[in-house]
């Protein structure tokens, strides 16, 4: 009877350690190839994504599809590779994109960006620059605050490559300090 409990308790107990390592490698696969979460350190994005916002990233977002204008996504950083950005798409592959006096023209038509911080600055180096010619397979990216945010505007190599994609932002969620 004893030997019997005892052979009970030790199947019960493997079999919690059975549903536990598989709730680990499920969450370890998800983590790995569907959807991670990222931290913006700085305030390029904001008001859409503050510092310390913790953002959803899907990575099969673009697995059947393109990525579009306005898409938030993370990337591989163009000059520093051992680093991701999040930013924003702002010029697809083919397009001529150009700041004139605090305003972005994508193809020589003012874009609509409500999700702005504050208007652009004017002047060289801020609100006027390029045109920029987006090569094919490649995306010029920016911050929603463009006052401050280092973007393709001012990168050595100004393009992200489609390969350079990890995903797309899909949710947002502040950082509760208090639940920590």
């Amino acid at each position: 009877m004893v030997d019997c409990m005892s052979n009970k308790i030790v199947k019960e107990i493997i079999s919690w350690i059975m549903v536990f390592a598989i709730a680990i490698a499920l969450a370890m696969v998800i983590n790995r190839f569907v959807i991670y979460r990222v931290s913006s350190p700085t305030g390029s994005m904001e008001n859409t994504i503050m510092i310390n916002d913790k953002v959803f990233i899907f990575r099969l977002a673009y697995l059947f599809s393109e990525p579009k204008r306005g898409d938030i996504v993370v990337f591989e950083a163009p000059d520093k590779p051992e680093e991701d950005y999040i930013k924003r798409i702002i010029g697809l592959p083919g397009d001529v994109v150009e700041g004139i006096d605090g305003v972005v023209y994508v193809n020589g038509e003012p874009l609509e960006e409500d999700y702005l911080k504050e208007p652009m600055l004017e002047g060289p180096g801020t609100g006027t620059f390029g045109p920029f010619k987006v090569p094919e397979g490649h995306y010029f990216m920016m911050g929603d605050n463009r006052n401050n945010s280092a973007d393709s505007r001012f990168w050595h190599n100004t393009y992200v490559s489609r390969k350079k994609i990890k995903g797309k932002a899909v949710l947002k969620y502040p950082n509760f300090k208090w639940l920590y």
